[in-house]
């Protein structure tokens, strides 16, 4: 049964995609490739230090920090991100990045969950996915995890919205066309938390998520919500192989 399943699952693979698996920072323009690639120029390291400090910092009612669990982030956090979103057997659910954080933030250190988008939670996401930059994404998609994914992929091909366009038609079938002067890209998630321009901000892959939401003219899910977890799944292991950039710089 398993060899069935990485069969099917390396056919999926074979067609997701006409051509390799190309990096979201390939369709951007010099300028932004040097900013992500100078740590010292990318603003979105600045959250990244805000992250580390917030590692180290108690909080709750049990007093804790990240670090009383978890000692130093570059040992015990190198690769985690790459591997998510996962079956979390102690949540009973496919979590992300995100969702991993706010569970120890509420049942570890007795503090109050982190809003979606808001500084804490993105500075944690940034300096966390830093940890694993430059290894490539690998998620399990069998198991548990199994029908969260095939949710996603159904989700990636259906239409939305009054525009009545899927994730496929863009990211498939026009990668590489042009539209408002911007290359369409292949729609990998190897940046995220990334600083976009057009946000002069740092955002999670789920905000850029409701941002093509948006673009179609589509009901857009909530935060956290099940449909935008299950795209996630989807997405990184539609892209695995392909190293994290985390944090990155987009357009």
């Amino acid at each position: 049964m398993k060899r069935a399943v990485a069969l099917a699952l390396a056919l999926l693979a074979a067609t997701a995609l006409a051509e390799a698996p190309r990096s979201g920072l390939a369709y951007q323009g010099e300028d932004i490739r040097r900013l992500q690639a100078d740590d010292f120029a990318n603003p979105a390291m600045l959250w990244a230090e805000r992250g580390a400090a917030a590692w180290q910092q108690r909080r709750g009612t049990a007093n804790k920090s990240c670090a009383d669990c978890h000692g130093a982030a570059e040992q015990s956090m190198r690769g985690v991100a790459a591997r998510l979103p996962a079956w979390d057997a102690r949540l009973q659910r496919v979590s992300t990045l995100d969702q991993r954080i706010n569970a120890c933030t509420v049942r570890e250190q007795g503090a109050a969950e982190l809003p979606p988008e808001s500084e804490p939670a993105l500075a944690l996401q940034t300096y966390l996915a830093l940890q694993s930059r430059g290894m490539p994404l690998r998620v399990a998609v069998d198991g548990p995890a199994g029908p969260v994914f095939y949710i996603g992929r159904e989700l990636y091909r259906t239409r939305i919205g009054q525009m009545n366009l899927a994730c496929t038609h863009c990211h498939e079938q026009k990668a590489g066309k042009t539209l408002l002067a911007e290359q369409i890209s292949q729609g990998q998630p190897t940046a995220w938390p990334a600083y976009r321009m057009d946000w002069q901000a740092p955002g999670s892959i789920e905000r850029r998520l409701r941002a093509c939401f948006l673009g179609v003219r589509a009901e857009m899910p909530a935060y956290r919500s099940e449909d935008l977890v299950a795209l996630q799944l989807y997405l990184v292991w539609r892209a695995q192989g392909l190293a994290l950039e985390a944090p990155g710089v987009r357009r």
